[in-house]
């Protein structure tokens, strides 16, 4: 999931003043966390405390931290469903719903289960068809990266050209030039998915510069990317130079630093000891000694 946050990050002053090169700083003064990380640690918050992994209750989640970080850039209609009394889903097909959805490929036990949690995150506001397609891409190949058991990145391919629809038929360099900002799914999940594979051998950070440098809506696209480049059974966020991972930690007030150590500690633990977990948070026990 950290790299999910450090791919937003380096991507927030790139979103309205894009770059089409690999060669940038990755932290520069000014870079921020934005709304991809806020509802990416929401998603997370769920996993760990719902069994039941229930609609309303991420809901609750999205919103509480939602509301407590109004100011992380989210999007006009999304920004009316996170402040109402009565949110309802709103037919998206935004990649809203694909930025937020990588703890579930860290969480999910099977693939069966990484799309069908996949679906419900992203239901409950982007329940266009696109919408629901694009969050189970990045949860699917961050199951699969999790699991490199699975065929690794021709196993991922296969998924998301088979199973999920998306065309990858295609050269990123040969795009860039006129590749614009795109917020819809079927127009960034694509290019964030090509992105990783493109440099799947490479180390994590090449693959995020890859994805920066092809412009549109930067932040989005680098936290897609990274997180399932950042993806791995022991270590989420393996792969970005400690430097890095530093600076990007150091742009996160408390609150939301604790919920991804909790979270990062909750997925690397034997599922018995995650249910343990799970009830400790849910009585309201701090459980910091477990975690």
């Amino acid at each position: 999931m950290l790299g999910a946050i450090i791919g937003d990050i380096v991507g927030s002053t790139r979103e309205w003043h894009n770059i089409k090169t690999e060669d940038f700083e990755l932290v520069p003064r000014g870079s921020r966390f934005t709304d991809d990380t806020v509802m990416t640690l929401a998603v997370a918050e769920w996993l760990m405390t719902d069994p039941e992994h229930q609609p309303e209750t991420l809901v609750a989640c999205m919103q509480r931290l939602g509301r407590k970080y109004p100011n992380a850039g989210y999007g006009k209609m999304f920004w009316k469903w996170l402040m109402s009394d009565h949110p309802q889903p709103y037919n998206s097909f935004g990649n809203g719903s694909a930025m937020r959805v990588s703890p579930v490929g860290l969480y999910a036990n099977s693939l069966e289960e990484a799309l069908e949690l996949a679906r419900i995150t992203a239901s409950v506001s982007h329940n266009h068809s696109e919408g629901i397609k694009g969050a189970q891409a990045i949860a699917g190949c961050v199951f699969l990266k999790r699991n490199a058991s699975w065929g690794g990145e021709e196993g991922i391919r296969r998924f998301i050209t088979e199973k999920i629809g998306y065309n990858l038929d295609f050269h990123l360099d040969d795009i860039r030039d006129a590749y614009g900002f795109d917020v819809t799914c079927q127009g960034s999940v694509p290019i964030a998915i090509k992105a990783y594979l493109d440099r799947s051998v490479c180390h994590a950070e090449k693959v995020l510069r890859l994805a920066i440098s092809m412009g549109g809506d930067s932040d989005t696209i680098g936290a897609m990317t990274a997180s399932i480049a950042g993806a791995d059974r022991y270590c989420c966020g393996r792969g970005f130079h400690p430097d890095v991972v530093n600076q990007c930690r150091a742009l996160l007030p408390s609150d939301l630093l604790d919920i991804n150590d909790r979270f990062e500690a909750f997925v690397s633990r034997p599922l018995r000891t995650r249910d343990c977990i799970r009830d400790l948070l849910m009585a309201g026990a701090a459980g910091d000694a477990l975690l």
